[in-house]
């Protein structure tokens, strides 16, 4: 009995196994990465700027338009980034069914932690 299957192994093996899904997670990173550096340079020039400022003088930068936009950017970028980051080292060195716990207990870590973040940004910058 013939197959019905006429397509060759390799169309049949097409869109399977790793590649499937790593290229996209591959971009993910690479571009989070670069969004990260300018961001990263921002804050850190920013913290140098305000070294020795007082409180007052830090929320009233922070409510800012621009501050507090970047800030939420850098949150986003910063916590997508590490939760990419992880899931490859949860990936790549657990080899037990807690795998896919871990890699959802980062995502929900990650996720919880920008939320916070976020949330503090804009209490600050909406005056909440």
């Amino acid at each position: 009995m013939a197959s019905k299957d006429r397509r060759s192994p390799l169309a049949r093996a097409r869109g399977l196994g790793s590649a499937r899904g790593g290229v996209n997670h591959w971009w993910a990173e690479r571009v989070s990465a670069i969004a990260l550096v300018p961001l990263t340079l921002w804050f850190l020039g920013s913290i140098i700027a305000h070294a020795g400022s007082d409180y007052a003088a830090f929320i009233g930068w922070l409510k800012t338009p621009l501050a507090s936009i970047s800030m939420v950017l850098l949150l986003l970028a910063l916590f997508h980034h590490t939760a990419l980051g992880l899931q490859v080292v949860i990936e790549d060195y657990v080899h037990s069914s807690a795998k896919f716990g871990a890699v959802i207990m980062v995502r929900l870590g990650c996720i919880a932690l920008a939320s916070a973040g976020i949330t503090a940004v804009l209490r600050i910058a909406f005056s909440w």
